[in-house]
């Protein structure tokens, strides 16, 4: 499976616009695996939206451009089946950092993902110890990502013994 990653990093930063609640969907429950994505760059977005939908079995649930928007979806429904997070660090407003702080407390059986431009050695360290279970760079690290989803809609778990 190939993707255009191009697509994904060469997308520049869109002008800061008020921030927006988070948009959700229902979860279909014949989805192997459901996710939200925590994204502000409408490109990148929309592109992985319809690579995860398309290529795997993966549900988008829905998406958040800031922080404040994702961290209200993580705690307005303590039940809600969420099996992945894809986050990116830096929002439109407020910081993913925050994100996935707040989503190891509110989905800690939620795979956390750092999906960033920002992904050097320091802010991976940063991102594990605030409970990211992986974090791609969203130049480099494309096809590991959706290795990696591909791994858990398959029902594995990624992190043990597989490589991804």
């Amino acid at each position: 499976m190939t993707v255009g990653a191009t697509a994904f990093a060469s997308a520049g930063s869109p002008g800061r616009a008020p921030s927006l609640p988070a948009m959700t969907v229902q979860p279909d429950p014949a989805a192997a695996l459901t996710c939200f994505l925590v994204e502000d760059n409408a490109v990148i977005r929309e592109n992985l939206v319809a690579t995860l939908e398309e290529m795997l079995d993966v549900q988008v649930l829905g998406h958040a451009v800031d922080e404040g928007s994702a961290i209200q979806w993580l705690s307005s429904e303590p039940q809600r089946r969420c099996d992945l997070l894809i986050i990116d660090i830096f929002l439109q407003q407020g910081t993913g950092l925050n994100v996935l702080r707040a989503a190891r407390q509110e989905l800690p059986g939620a795979h956390r993902v750092v999906l960033s431009n920002y992904a050097t050695p320091d802010m991976r360290q940063r991102c594990l110890a605030l409970g990211a279970h992986k974090v791609f760079d969203k130049s480099e690290e494309l096809e590991d990502l959706l290795a990696y989803c591909q791994t858990l809609a398959d029902g594995l778990e990624p992190d043990a013994d597989s490589g991804v």
